[in-house]
């Protein structure tokens, strides 16, 4: 938090770490955070250096720099720090010695690949706006007849039962009996976006993998695998992005090679089973 600006209470929340603003603002509406001794009722309101603020009746934690984690979600877990149908998900499967993190964007139940990781929710609301203009990757097999003219004209944007999609990249790699395998690249990521685009051309989702979200790629990182970004990597893909979030100085382990080339898609003899 700066020291001479004063800030909007549920930033202050997300730059600590503790949840994204959205999140911060349910908690500001159940009554769990005090300003001052005061219980705030609205998020409309603005902090500075001098204030004091609990969560729960617990100060915030000191603050941390910006960190960013690559994380291989499997299929089978839900985004979310807690499920009220009780299915497991990303949070508790991860080591606990990483901290408090959060999601940069979700990946349904069903999907898996590159999940982003962090420890400050307002890079996370930055790295998600589609403003970066970050193209997300994936491989995605289908079933069902593909029309490749119908692909093509994804590109062109698409409504879909009143919601329009922005551009999307979208070709035929291979098919084997009644599937296939597409590589597909978007760059807004709107909840279950190619599942329900594609269920428009009458194809059916049976599997889809994340290979990249921006500069950030899975690699070979394993199922399940946490890796963390390295400091240098994080503000050199970050510094030029439209709206990018300026991190803070850094020192955890990472991934050391930023992929500047465009995507490469392993090929059909190596998709994945």
């Amino acid at each position: 938090m700066s020291e001479d600006k004063p800030e909007r209470i549920a930033k202050v929340l997300a730059r600590a770490g503790l949840c994204s603003r959205r999140e911060a603002e349910r908690w500001i509406g159940d009554g769990r955070v005090q300003v001052d001794g005061k219980t705030l009722d609205t998020p409309a309101f603005t902090v500075g250096a001098d204030n004091i603020i609990l969560v729960d009746g617990n100060p915030l934690p000191a603050p941390e720099d910006a960190r960013l984690w690559r994380y291989h979600k499997p299929a089978g877990l839900v985004t979310s720090h807690s499920d009220p149908e009780g299915r497991p998900t990303v949070f508790d499967n991860l080591p606990k010695d990483l901290g408090r993190v959060i999601s940069i964007g979700r990946l349904d139940l069903n999907s898996e690949g590159l999940l982003l990781l962090t420890n400050d929710g307002e890079l996370a609301r930055k790295m998600e706006m589609p403003s970066t203009g970050w193209v997300r990757g994936y491989r995605v097999r289908v079933h069902g007849t593909v029309d490749e003219k119908a692909l093509a004209a994804l590109k062109d944007g698409v409504t879909v039962a009143g919601i329009h999609y922005a551009p999307i990249e979208a070709s035929l790699d291979s098919r084997s009996g009644a599937n296939a395998w597409l590589t597909v690249s978007l760059t807004e990521g709107k909840n279950r976006e190619i599942r329900k685009v594609m269920e428009y051309l009458d194809l059916s989702v049976n599997r889809l993998l994340r290979l990249s979200y921006g500069p950030f790629h899975l690699g070979r990182l394993g199922r399940s695998g946490v890796a963390e970004v390295s400091s240098k990597m994080l503000r050199e893909n970050l510094r030029d992005a439209d709206g990018g979030p300026k991190p803070g100085k850094n020192r955890g382990k990472g991934w050391a090679k930023a992929r500047k080339k465009p995507l490469r898609h392993r090929s059909a003899k190596k998709k994945p089973k």
